[in-house]
């Protein structure tokens, strides 16, 4: 009696499981990358041409974030200090530590710093950093507290569930705008009440005050 299936088939099996063995190899390969630090970048602290300490410079000397980056709260993207900025304090304070000859050099050479970014958005993700911060989100929130390092790093995930998360919640992020670059603010509590429900309930009415209704169901909002 002739065979009805071709002789190829007898290896059918061998081959199925051979793909789903292939598959499920991409899957879990996937699913570590993507869910891990790897891929956040969380803990991500490159070495800097200029060892500068935010430590130093914004919780010892009390500078406020905007004085280097000046551009938040007026244009969608931060901006990386230009070597004038840091020679308007280093012309006459610490003007021959050996720790700042890159930015001398720069100074004198007219060629910029190489500071390495840090914090980066793909480019198929739309990030508007006045839209936030002139709506209550404090540095902090998205930075972490970088009042208190001495060398930054990469401390949130900045995925798309995080950004989701506070985006269906942002009453627990937000504040009253003079305090956004104050690193340390945290909301006045009442008797016998959490700092976490005082956030909530000032959050709430800042929310409601400012008509904020940050996207999270509209794909477009942040894909453009």
């Amino acid at each position: 009696m002739a065979n009805i299936f071709p002789r190829g088939s007898n290896f059918l099996p061998l081959k199925i499981a051979f793909c789903l063995l292939v598959l499920g190899g991409a899957t879990s390969t996937g699913l570590w990358y993507y869910f891990t630090n790897k891929y956040t970048n969380v803990g991500y602290q490159p070495t800097q041409p200029v060892p500068f300490s935010h430590e130093i410079h914004v919780k010892q000397v009390g500078m406020d974030c905007r004085y280097c980056h000046s551009f938040v709260e007026v244009a969608a993207h931060s901006n990386i200090p230009t070597t004038q900025v840091c020679m308007n304090c280093h012309q006459q304070i610490q003007k021959d530590n050996p720790k700042l000859q890159a930015v001398r050099d720069s100074w004198t050479t007219g060629q910029p710093i190489q500071w390495v970014q840090i914090h980066k958005t793909p480019d198929y993700v739309y990030f508007n950093h006045s839209a936030h911060v002139n709506r209550g989100v404090s540095c902090v929130s998205c930075h972490g507290k970088v009042n208190e390092m001495a060398e930054v790093y990469h401390a949130k995930p900045l995925s798309m569930s995080w950004c989701l998360d506070c985006h269906r919640n942002p009453e627990e992020a937000l504040r009253p705008l003079n305090q956004i670059t104050n690193l340390d603010w945290e909301p006045k509590t009442k008797e016998g009440q959490s700092v976490a429900d005082a956030q909530r309930e000032l959050g709430s009415k800042l929310k409601a005050d400012w008509a904020i209704n940050p996207p999270d169901k509209n794909c477009f909002g942040c894909h453009r």
